[in-house]
Protein backbone atom coordinates (compact mmCIF):
# COMPACT_ATOMS: atom_id res chain seq x y z
CA UNK A 1 0.00 0.00 0.00
CA UNK A 2 2.86 2.36 0.75
CA UNK A 3 4.24 2.20 -2.80
CA UNK A 4 0.81 2.95 -4.27
CA UNK A 5 0.38 5.82 -1.82
CA UNK A 6 3.68 7.32 -3.02
CA UNK A 7 2.47 7.13 -6.63
CA UNK A 8 -0.78 8.83 -5.56
CA UNK A 9 1.16 11.67 -3.91
CA UNK A 10 3.28 12.15 -7.01
CA UNK A 11 0.19 12.18 -9.20
CA UNK A 12 -1.30 14.84 -6.92
CA UNK A 13 1.74 17.03 -7.61
CA UNK A 14 3.26 16.80 -4.13
CA UNK A 15 6.91 17.80 -3.89
CA UNK A 16 9.56 15.21 -3.20
CA UNK A 17 10.07 16.54 0.31
CA UNK A 18 6.32 16.41 1.08
CA UNK A 19 6.05 12.92 -0.41
CA UNK A 20 8.90 11.65 1.74
CA UNK A 21 7.52 13.30 4.89
CA UNK A 22 3.98 11.99 4.34
CA UNK A 23 5.26 8.50 3.59
CA UNK A 24 7.45 8.48 6.70
CA UNK A 25 4.56 9.67 8.88
CA UNK A 26 2.17 7.08 7.45
CA UNK A 27 4.71 4.31 8.07
CA UNK A 28 5.07 5.52 11.64
CA UNK A 29 1.30 5.34 12.10
CA UNK A 30 1.17 1.82 10.66
CA UNK A 31 4.03 0.78 12.92
CA UNK A 32 2.10 2.14 15.91
CA UNK A 33 -1.00 0.20 14.84
CA UNK A 34 1.03 -3.01 14.54
CA UNK A 35 2.51 -2.51 18.01
CA UNK A 36 -0.85 -1.61 19.52
CA UNK A 37 -3.23 -4.05 17.82
CA UNK A 38 -0.97 -6.76 16.42
CA UNK A 39 -1.52 -5.71 12.82
CA UNK A 40 -1.90 -2.67 10.57
CA UNK A 41 -5.59 -2.36 9.54
CA UNK A 42 -6.40 -2.16 5.82
CA UNK A 43 -8.21 1.15 6.25
CA UNK A 44 -8.36 4.11 8.63
CA UNK A 45 -10.73 3.97 11.58
CA UNK A 46 -11.63 7.08 13.50
CA UNK A 47 -11.25 5.35 16.87
CA UNK A 48 -7.68 4.44 15.96
CA UNK A 49 -6.91 7.97 14.78
CA UNK A 50 -8.19 9.49 18.02
CA UNK A 51 -6.04 7.09 20.06
CA UNK A 52 -3.05 7.95 17.88
CA UNK A 53 -3.60 11.68 18.45
CA UNK A 54 -3.64 11.02 22.20
CA UNK A 55 -0.47 8.94 21.87
CA UNK A 56 1.34 11.71 19.97
CA UNK A 57 0.28 14.41 22.42
CA UNK A 58 0.51 12.62 25.77
CA UNK A 59 3.07 9.85 25.28
CA UNK A 60 5.43 11.22 22.64
CA UNK A 61 4.93 14.83 23.71
CA UNK A 62 4.77 16.16 20.14
CA UNK A 63 4.31 19.89 19.67
CA UNK A 64 1.01 20.98 18.06
CA UNK A 65 2.73 21.64 14.74
CA UNK A 66 4.21 18.12 14.68
CA UNK A 67 0.83 16.56 15.50
CA UNK A 68 -0.74 18.52 12.66
CA UNK A 69 1.97 17.38 10.24
CA UNK A 70 1.21 13.74 11.04
CA UNK A 71 -2.52 14.36 10.69
CA UNK A 72 -1.99 15.98 7.29
CA UNK A 73 -0.27 12.80 6.14
CA UNK A 74 -3.10 10.62 7.47
CA UNK A 75 -5.72 12.86 5.89
CA UNK A 76 -3.99 12.44 2.55
CA UNK A 77 -3.90 8.67 3.13
CA UNK A 78 -7.60 8.84 3.93
CA UNK A 79 -8.27 10.56 0.60
CA UNK A 80 -6.13 7.98 -1.18
CA UNK A 81 -8.10 5.07 0.35
CA UNK A 82 -11.42 6.72 -0.55
CA UNK A 83 -10.26 7.26 -4.14
CA UNK A 84 -9.41 3.56 -4.41
CA UNK A 85 -12.76 2.47 -2.97
CA UNK A 86 -11.13 0.89 0.08
CA UNK A 87 -13.30 3.00 2.36
CA UNK A 88 -15.98 5.68 2.08
CA UNK A 89 -15.71 7.39 5.45
CA UNK A 90 -13.57 10.48 6.06
CA UNK A 91 -12.10 9.98 9.53
CA UNK A 92 -9.65 12.91 9.79
CA UNK A 93 -11.66 15.99 10.70
CA UNK A 94 -10.69 19.64 10.67
CA UNK A 95 -11.37 19.82 14.40
CA UNK A 96 -8.66 17.20 15.01
CA UNK A 97 -5.92 19.65 14.09
CA UNK A 98 -4.43 21.50 17.03
CA UNK A 99 -4.35 25.29 17.16
CA UNK A 100 -0.88 26.66 16.71
CA UNK A 101 0.02 30.04 18.23
CA UNK A 102 1.67 32.11 15.51
CA UNK A 103 4.96 33.68 16.48
CA UNK A 104 6.34 36.96 15.35
CA UNK A 105 9.64 38.69 15.68
CA UNK A 106 9.89 40.82 18.78
CA UNK A 107 11.01 44.34 17.85
CA UNK A 108 11.47 45.51 21.44
CA UNK A 109 14.96 46.95 21.91
CA UNK A 110 14.61 48.10 25.53
CA UNK A 111 14.19 46.11 28.73
CA UNK A 112 11.72 46.55 31.55
CA UNK A 113 14.55 47.74 33.77
CA UNK A 114 15.49 50.44 31.25
CA UNK A 115 11.89 51.59 30.92
CA UNK A 116 11.40 51.70 34.69
CA UNK A 117 14.65 53.66 35.11
CA UNK A 118 13.55 56.07 32.37
CA UNK A 119 10.20 56.67 34.03
CA UNK A 120 11.92 57.14 37.38
CA UNK A 121 14.15 59.87 35.94
CA UNK A 122 11.06 61.65 34.67
CA UNK A 123 9.36 61.29 38.04
CA UNK A 124 12.36 62.78 39.80
CA UNK A 125 12.47 65.53 37.17
CA UNK A 126 9.33 66.94 38.74
CA UNK A 127 6.99 67.22 35.73
CA UNK A 128 3.88 65.18 36.42
CA UNK A 129 2.69 65.90 32.89
CA UNK A 130 5.81 64.37 31.34
CA UNK A 131 5.69 61.41 33.70
CA UNK A 132 2.02 60.75 32.88
CA UNK A 133 2.69 61.10 29.16
CA UNK A 134 5.56 58.60 29.16
CA UNK A 135 3.67 56.17 31.41
CA UNK A 136 0.78 56.26 28.96
CA UNK A 137 3.13 55.49 26.08
CA UNK A 138 4.77 52.60 27.90
CA UNK A 139 1.61 50.81 29.00
CA UNK A 140 -1.08 51.61 26.43
CA UNK A 141 0.48 51.13 22.98
CA UNK A 142 -0.68 54.55 21.73
CA UNK A 143 1.07 56.35 18.91
CA UNK A 144 2.75 59.71 19.50
CA UNK A 145 0.09 61.55 17.50
CA UNK A 146 -2.72 59.77 19.36
CA UNK A 147 -1.33 60.90 22.71
CA UNK A 148 -0.94 64.58 21.82
CA UNK A 149 -4.40 64.65 20.23
CA UNK A 150 -6.16 63.17 23.26
CA UNK A 151 -9.04 65.24 24.60
CA UNK A 152 -10.08 65.20 28.23
CA UNK A 153 -13.52 63.96 27.22
CA UNK A 154 -11.94 60.87 25.69
CA UNK A 155 -10.39 59.78 28.99
CA UNK A 156 -12.42 57.85 31.56
CA UNK A 157 -10.30 57.10 34.62
CA UNK A 158 -13.20 55.46 36.45
CA UNK A 159 -13.76 52.88 33.71
CA UNK A 160 -10.01 52.85 33.04
CA UNK A 161 -10.34 53.34 29.30
CA UNK A 162 -9.60 55.86 26.59
CA UNK A 163 -11.56 56.37 23.40
CA UNK A 164 -8.81 56.81 20.83
CA UNK A 165 -9.25 58.24 17.36
CA UNK A 166 -6.51 56.67 15.31
CA UNK A 167 -5.47 56.49 11.69
CA UNK A 168 -8.27 57.08 9.21
CA UNK A 169 -10.44 58.46 12.03
CA UNK A 170 -11.02 54.91 13.25
CA UNK A 171 -12.07 54.76 16.90
CA UNK A 172 -11.07 52.11 19.41
CA UNK A 173 -11.15 51.61 23.16
CA UNK A 174 -7.78 51.40 24.87
CA UNK A 175 -7.73 49.99 28.38
CA UNK A 176 -5.55 51.52 31.10
CA UNK A 177 -3.68 49.84 33.91
CA UNK A 178 -3.37 51.31 37.40
CA UNK A 179 0.03 52.86 36.67
CA UNK A 180 -1.46 55.01 33.92
CA UNK A 181 -4.55 55.93 35.93
CA UNK A 182 -2.49 57.01 38.94
CA UNK A 183 -0.02 59.03 36.83
CA UNK A 184 -2.80 60.88 34.98
CA UNK A 185 -4.72 61.60 38.19
CA UNK A 186 -1.63 63.11 39.80
CA UNK A 187 -1.05 65.22 36.69
CA UNK A 188 -4.66 66.47 36.62
CA UNK A 189 -4.33 67.70 40.22
CA UNK A 190 -1.86 70.35 39.11
CA UNK A 191 -3.18 70.96 35.60
CA UNK A 192 -4.33 74.60 35.36
CA UNK A 193 -5.91 75.27 32.00
CA UNK A 194 -9.25 75.27 30.18
CA UNK A 195 -7.74 73.52 27.16
CA UNK A 196 -9.78 70.57 25.92
CA UNK A 197 -6.58 68.58 25.36
CA UNK A 198 -5.28 66.21 28.03
CA UNK A 199 -1.63 67.10 27.58
CA UNK A 200 -0.97 70.80 27.14
CA UNK A 201 2.04 73.00 26.51
CA UNK A 202 3.23 75.76 28.82
CA UNK A 203 1.09 78.14 26.76
CA UNK A 204 -1.95 75.90 27.45
CA UNK A 205 -2.10 74.75 23.83
CA UNK A 206 -1.89 71.27 22.38
CA UNK A 207 1.56 69.74 22.74
CA UNK A 208 3.52 69.57 19.52
CA UNK A 209 5.08 66.21 18.52
CA UNK A 210 8.49 67.93 18.47
CA UNK A 211 8.04 68.81 22.16
CA UNK A 212 7.35 65.16 22.93
CA UNK A 213 10.61 64.24 21.24
CA UNK A 214 12.45 66.84 23.32
CA UNK A 215 11.11 65.28 26.52
CA UNK A 216 12.42 61.87 25.51
CA UNK A 217 15.77 63.21 24.30
CA UNK A 218 16.29 65.00 27.59
CA UNK A 219 16.19 61.80 29.60
CA UNK A 220 17.32 59.04 27.22
CA UNK A 221 19.41 58.44 24.13
CA UNK A 222 17.63 55.23 23.13
CA UNK A 223 14.03 55.36 24.36
CA UNK A 224 11.51 57.02 22.04
CA UNK A 225 7.71 56.93 21.70
CA UNK A 226 8.19 54.24 19.06
CA UNK A 227 10.41 52.02 21.24
CA UNK A 228 7.89 52.32 24.07
CA UNK A 229 5.14 51.26 21.66
CA UNK A 230 7.17 48.16 20.85
CA UNK A 231 7.87 47.66 24.54
CA UNK A 232 4.16 47.71 25.27
CA UNK A 233 3.52 44.96 22.69
CA UNK A 234 6.27 42.76 24.14
CA UNK A 235 5.28 43.35 27.76
CA UNK A 236 1.57 42.84 27.02
CA UNK A 237 2.33 39.49 25.40
CA UNK A 238 4.27 38.34 28.44
CA UNK A 239 1.38 39.45 30.66
CA UNK A 240 -1.15 37.25 28.87
CA UNK A 241 -2.56 39.35 26.03
CA UNK A 242 -3.26 37.53 22.78
CA UNK A 243 -1.88 38.91 19.52
CA UNK A 244 -5.42 40.01 18.58
CA UNK A 245 -5.80 41.98 21.79
CA UNK A 246 -2.43 43.65 21.27
CA UNK A 247 -3.37 44.54 17.70
CA UNK A 248 -6.59 46.18 18.92
CA UNK A 249 -4.89 48.01 21.79
CA UNK A 250 -2.13 49.36 19.52
CA UNK A 251 -4.51 50.16 16.66
CA UNK A 252 -2.97 47.84 14.07
CA UNK A 253 -5.26 47.13 11.13
CA UNK A 254 -3.48 43.82 10.48
CA UNK A 255 -2.16 41.47 13.17
CA UNK A 256 0.95 40.89 11.05
CA UNK A 257 2.07 44.39 11.99
CA UNK A 258 1.83 43.81 15.74
CA UNK A 259 5.27 42.25 15.37
CA UNK A 260 4.85 39.66 18.12
CA UNK A 261 3.41 36.49 19.30
CA UNK A 262 -9.18 32.83 21.75
CA UNK A 263 -10.03 36.40 21.83
CA UNK A 264 -11.33 37.21 25.33
CA UNK A 265 -14.09 39.62 26.15
CA UNK A 266 -13.51 43.30 26.83
CA UNK A 267 -14.02 42.69 30.54
CA UNK A 268 -11.30 40.02 30.59
CA UNK A 269 -8.98 42.30 28.66
CA UNK A 270 -9.60 45.07 31.18
CA UNK A 271 -8.60 42.76 34.02
CA UNK A 272 -5.37 41.91 32.20
CA UNK A 273 -4.62 45.59 31.78
CA UNK A 274 -4.89 46.05 35.54
CA UNK A 275 -2.25 43.39 36.07
CA UNK A 276 0.26 45.05 33.72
Amino acid sequence: MTDQFILYLQKMGKSQNTTETYTRNVRQYLKWCDASFGNAPPQLYRANVLEYISYMRNIKGYAPKSVNNHLSALRCLNEFLVSRGVQTEVVILKADFMKVQMQYANPCTVTKQEVDAFRQRLLEGGSKRDYALVTLYAYSGLRRSECVNLLLEQVDLVSKEIRVIGKGDKQRLVYLNDKIVHAIREYLKERRTESPYLFVSRQSGKMAPSRVNQIFNQYSDVITPKTLRHYFCSHALESGYSIHEIANQAGHSNIQTTLIYSNPTAKEMKNKANRL
